[in-house]
């Protein structure tokens, strides 16, 4: 199975950016779909973008449409969400995903890294 750990979380005054950066591990990167969630105190878990295994098919939510972008490089074994123009309600921990290649289910989860916005 994949092992994944997130990087670049932080704190950020409302408008800044930040690019979170999801490193993989174990098996081989470029056979996952992949994804990125949130979670915010008190609130489920949910889904913010997706990616196929090439790299195609970029997908959002819309709280984010066109102010996050998600992309991977096969060859680092990363995937990258780029998030602009950042909000206070974008506050949450952030997880990166691996879907299952049999299921497409997100089955294999990081330790998450917090993102502040600050008003």
């Amino acid at each position: 199975q994949v092992q994944l750990r997130e990087f670049g979380g932080g704190l950020v005054q409302a408008g800044g950016s930040l690019r979170l950066s999801c490193v993989a591990s174990g098996r081989t990167f470029s056979m996952y779909s992949m994804g990125w969630f949130r979670q915010a105190p008190g609130r489920e878990r949910e889904f913010v973008a997706s990616i196929s295994w090439s790299g195609g098919s970029p997908y959002y939510d819309g709280s984010v449409k066109g102010r996050y972008t998600i992309s991977r490089d096969n060859a680092k074994n990363t995937m990258y969400l780029q998030m602009n123009s950042l909000k206070p309600e974008d506050t949450a921990v952030y997880y990166c995903a691996a879907a299952n290649p049999t299921t497409l289910q997100y089955d294999y989860w990081g330790q998450g890294t917090q993102v502040t916005v600050s008003s």
